[in-house]
């Protein structure tokens, strides 16, 4: 099949309502975010959600499609520090290998509190990464199982802390596709992928088709995946997770020229 027909997702479940049961025209690509990246540059896929801080790293050869990321307006739930004991005692944090942008982020809220441990990357194996480290960054499913298993455990919700520095939304995954890739396939996946979600948004028996599946997936309740998707994590990109975007992308990861977005119109 053409690269060209293939649509890489995140293999967690924040993107479930975009594509779980998205079109057959499309062949799905699951990886973990930063996986995206390397296969979206290689042209394994058409497009796909990657870390906000790896196509500030790769914005020369990448381009964003417009109204859909991976975006949280407070606690995201997911992306979270772990510890036995506080932040502000941490003498060396674990950082997962599956996500670039919630290092970065880490990093970065740390700084503004004046804190400077050590970094250890390791595997996204929380009881590894306590075992070596004082904290442990996970993100994704592992994030969302582990704050249910060991909730004494959470020292930092990054979402909530980004949110409460700037007011704005974070972004914490973009939908991007290669510049020279062909616009017409590209405006196609986007309408799909939108409609997809509008009617994950709209129609309750899609809704509950996408919660039951993640389910699977997950121990939690149908009741604490439906507040996820409700409350913490949106894949709709609007004006204010734009400036958030930008701002994360100056501030933190030093783009100068700031973002190239498609023209799908």
């Amino acid at each position: 099949m053409s690269w060209t027909n293939v649509l890489g997702r995140v293999s967690f479940s924040n993107c479930d309502p975009i594509f779980t049961s998205l079109g057959k025209k499309w062949k799905i690509l699951p990886a973990p975010p930063s996986w995206l990246t390397g296969h979206l540059l290689r042209q394994d896929c058409l497009c796909a959600p990657i870390p906000a801080a790896d196509y500030a790293k790769h914005s020369d050869e990448l381009a964003l499609i417009p109204n859909l990321a991976i975006v949280s307006k407070g606690e995201v739930g997911s992306v979270l520090l772990f510890g036995s004991r506080p932040i502000e005692e941490m003498r060396d944090i674990a950082l997962p290998s599956d996500s670039s942008t919630s290092v970065t982020l880490l990093k970065w809220l740390l700084k503004q509190k004046n804190l400077d441990p050590k970094f250890v990357h390791t595997g996204p194996d929380i009881d590894i990464m306590l075992t070596k480290c004082d904290g442990a960054l996970l993100i994704g499913d592992r994030a969302l199982v582990s704050s249910l298993k060991s909730p004494e455990l959470v020292r930092l919700d990054l979402g909530s802390e980004w949110t409460n520095i700037t007011k704005l939304p974070m972004v914490f995954g973009v939908f991007a596709a290669r510049k020279d890739s062909p616009i017409n396939k590209i405006k196609d996946a986007h309408k799909d992928m939108v409609n997809q979600y509008n009617n994950f948004l709209e129609n309750d028996e899609f809704r509950q088709e996408v919660i039951a599946k993640s389910f699977e997936k997950l121990v939690f309740s149908e009741d604490r995946i439906s507040s996820y998707f409700d409350d913490e994590v949106s894949n709709f990109l609007d004006d204010d997770g734009v400036r958030g975007l930008e701002l994360f992308l100056s501030e933190v990861c030093g783009l100068e020229d700031g973002p190239t977005w498609l023209n799908l119109d």
